[in-house]
């Protein structure tokens, strides 16, 4: 669904490839992707700097002090209206809640359907879970 306003979009997760693929997937969709991290305090760091309007993240990142759950609490100290999503291969039900808990507005599990995150996606940005 293309937007009259393209929502701005900052990706975190480890794998370059995933990245890549949500960047391209996004784009097609008519998102503006205005960032990539690759670890927490990238993603802090970006989030700060670039505001944007929904964050889709993984549980699993490259530093092991900081995973996602972690991060979503600290995007979440600074901006309490922060927009994020889960998007993990983690499956495991008490780190899902953890991250709803935590702050995350929904979440999404890899491998995902392209009409699945969309829809994800377009909830969360007309604010219902």
């Amino acid at each position: 669904m293309i937007m009259s306003k393209r929502n701005r979009i900052l990706i975190v997760d480890d794998s370059k490839f995933i990245r890549i693929i949500l960047r391209k997937l996004l784009t097609k969709q008519g998102y503006e992707i205005v960032g990539e991290a690759y670890d927490g305090t990238v993603a802090i760091q970006k989030y700060r700097e670039l505001k944007p309007d929904l964050v889709l993240m993984d549980i699993v990142l490259s530093d092991p002090t900081m995973n996602g759950i972690e991060t979503i609490k600290w995007i979440i100290k600074i901006d309490p209206t922060a927009l994020i999503i889960i998007v993990s291969a983690m499956e495991h039900q008490g780190l899902i809640n953890e991250a709803l808990v935590a702050g995350a507005k929904n979440y999404c599990i890899k491998p995902f359907e392209t009409n699945e995150l969309i829809q994800i996606i377009d909830k969360v940005l007309k604010g219902s879970r």
